[in-house]
């Protein structure tokens, strides 16, 4: 492929990736290898759904430097890694799918594949804890793939794949999520419909009209853990060090939502808000993926966190760097 194709086969797959859940936002990257030393790379903090084949920079792996008007992701380092790693490999993604991430909040002692999944997914293996874009996430992912691993599970923070080509690598995620989400449903049970709180809305929609009530049973019962502190990264961005939890009181909810935008109502579920339909939608997408995590923690009898200053850095980053520039 010349530039502009490859350019635009990472701009095409963003989109992929989101139809199919394991991405959203601007969460995430995207890379094809041009050739030994190059590839091209999703820009940083831009929304996949505006993501055209101009905005996508070639990334040289081997000076650091790249051709393009926009900055390639933060996770560009981790992409050169895995392709040094895999010379036979084409495709890397970085995902945020939901069920990989919470079973890498655990241990894969569980973690079962069929023969035909596990010739494609190969060896799994969770990579130590670092802050998104850093040497130490790097570290953690070259040290897991030193170890023997072809698919890693960076701890509070997602999955990075490689394939022969985009449909390989992509075919690799969708499998492991399979995998996971059968770990995470058979620890988790089944969980019960709970008999319903009557909570009214209406003066909280008249304050934040784009406010939604979060009720499924799974955040039902994650309003019943109580208070949450963040397990991953991407809700550390979007929420703080934690999501508060109060009882079922309008007045309540208002005071916490004035200060944040989720708040979990206890036998309810979660109330959410945003400056528009855009952010609530990433904030309900974020606190599924929370609920899936908090959930299988909470069967394993694990209280894993990351720590409030991660978490506060996070969010101060996030708030004036990348979220103002997700419309970019």
């Amino acid at each position: 492929m010349d530039d502009r194709e490859l350019k635009k086969l990472v701009a095409d797959t963003g989109r992929v990736l989101v139809e199919k859940k394991l991405v959203a936002r601007t969460w995430g990257n995207i890379s094809a290898r041009k050739d030994a030393t190059h590839f091209a790379i999703s820009p940083s903090g831009m929304g996949y759904d505006r993501i055209t084949e101009e905005d996508v920079p070639i990334f040289n792996a081997e000076d650091g430097t790249y051709e393009g008007p926009r900055k390639p992701s933060s996770e560009k380092k981790i992409h050169a890694a895995m392709y040094e790693h895999f010379p036979e490999m084409n495709f890397v993604i970085h995902t945020h799918q939901d069920y990989a991430t919470a079973v890498g909040l655990g241990d894969l002692s569980e973690l079962r594949f069929t023969p035909e999944e596990k010739e494609i997914v190969g060896e799994v293996k969770i990579a130590s804890y670092g802050l998104p874009g850093t040497k130490t996430l790097k570290k953690g992912v070259v040290d897991a793939l030193n170890a023997g691993a072809d698919t890693v599970l960076m701890i509070h923070h997602g999955v990075v794949v490689a394939g022969k080509d985009r449909d390989d690598a992509i075919l690799r995620a969708e499998i492991l999520e399979n995998a996971c989400k059968r770990l995470v449903d058979k620890k988790i049970g089944v969980i019960e419909e709970s008999e319903k709180i009557e909570f009214s809305m209406d003066r909280i929609k008249e304050a934040y009209p784009n406010a939604r009530l979060m009720d499924t049973k799974e955040m039902v019962a994650l309003s019943k853990i109580g208070t949450l502190r963040p397990q991953i990264d991407d809700m550390a961005q979007m929420v703080g060090t934690k999501l508060k939890c109060v009882e079922p009181d309008e007045s309540a909810v208002l005071s916490v939502l004035s200060k944040q935008d989720a708040v979990l109502v206890k036998g309810v579920g979660c109330v959410v808000k945003a400056a528009d339909r855009e952010d609530v939608n990433a904030l309900e997408l974020l606190l599924k993926k929370a609920a899936v995590c908090r959930l299988y923690t909470e069967a394993l009898h694990s209280d894993i966190r990351l720590s409030a200053f991660d978490c506060a850095l996070m969010h101060f980053v996030y708030k004036r760097k990348y979220s103002k520039k997700k419309g970019a």
